[in-house]
């Protein structure tokens, strides 16, 4: 036995089995499970074919609300930690600036802290009370006190913020580990062809650092469209006021752990599970990432 799993054909298979194993338990077995499920009406104790009602349901008004508050996130956080990061990636990769070390260190800080602590300090943060640390920055300039998350527009703020201040370092380290790859030869000759520091980011940063903004693009999308702890902890539970809110993620919990209709529940997954690969297709094809190198 011990020949015939130490022979060069055998071993390899020996190797990669747990992982194949886990694979198939963990990952493989649940989705097709899921998928089964979301034709099903589920109840303790019994289990009802109900072909496509789940998914018809799909187009009720809080779902919706949960859809349109997901990709409104998506799009405002992508921007935000795809573009600020690198700038300061830009910034901190000069050698003019004092203390850049420190400071990349400092950025890399948020992310090292969890997202129920993150959460519970911007609420704090974004708290309706006059003591709240917006309130008493707005009340410098003679402004009344705002009720921040109870609003649509300050609660999207408020979520954006939260990932902003998250994850702006990581990025920011992605786009450095990019820069440092760049020769410094092509920004001394684009000097002495007279180009600036704005053309030369245009025109040699940008593109060089296209596979990594891709990459940072498509892991944002990801995250944004499958959020849930932010927003659970910032508004207190999965219930924001009239649902402002209410993700996909969130949506899916309400259904799954709070009402117990596991079936809708997997058809939400599902249907997140497609717009996610839908979304981030499409990003891909404009970015040019699926056409073949000549």
């Amino acid at each position: 036995m011990k020949k015939f799993i130490c022979s060069p054909k055998v071993a390899p298979y020996v190797f990669v089995l747990p992982f194949i194993l886990s694979f198939t338990i963990f990952f493989v077995y649940p989705f097709f499970s899921s998928v089964v499920m979301s034709f099903q009406e589920i109840i303790p104790g019994s289990r009802e074919f109900v072909g496509l009602r789940n998914y018809r349901a799909l187009s009720n008004p809080i779902f919706q609300r949960a859809v349109t508050n997901s990709f409104i996130y998506m799009f405002f956080s992508v921007i935000l930690v795809v573009i600020i990061p690198m700038i300061l990636a830009c910034l901190l990769n000069s050698k003019k600036i004092f203390g850049r070390n420190v400071l990349r260190s400092m950025y890399f800080i948020p992310i090292l802290v969890s997202t129920i602590v993150a959460g519970t300090i911007f609420r704090l943060i974004f708290g309706e009370l006059p003591g709240a640390l917006l309130n008493q920055i707005i009340g410098l300039f003679g402004f009344e006190p705002m009720r921040w998350l109870m609003r649509q527009d300050t609660a999207y703020v408020a979520l954006v913020a939260v990932t902003l201040w998250r994850w702006t370092g990581v990025n920011m380290l992605y786009y450095l580990a990019g820069l440092q790859s760049i020769p410094t030869e092509l920004y001394e000759s684009a000097s002495i062809d007279g180009a600036g520091g704005v053309q030369q980011f245009w025109h040699i940063t940008v593109p060089l650092v296209k596979n990594i903004t891709v990459f940072i693009t498509t892991i944002s999308i990801l995250g944004s469209l499958a959020m849930f702890a932010e927003s659970f902890v910032l508004f207190g539970g999965n219930n924001s006021p009239n649902n402002i809110g209410l993700t996909i993620v969130g949506y899916l919990y309400r259904n799954a752990f709070e009402r117990f209709n596991t079936g809708y529940a997997a058809a939400i997954g599902l249907f997140l599970l497609v717009v996610v690969l839908a979304v981030n297709t499409i990003q891909l094809a404009i970015s040019g990432h699926f056409k073949k190198e000549v």
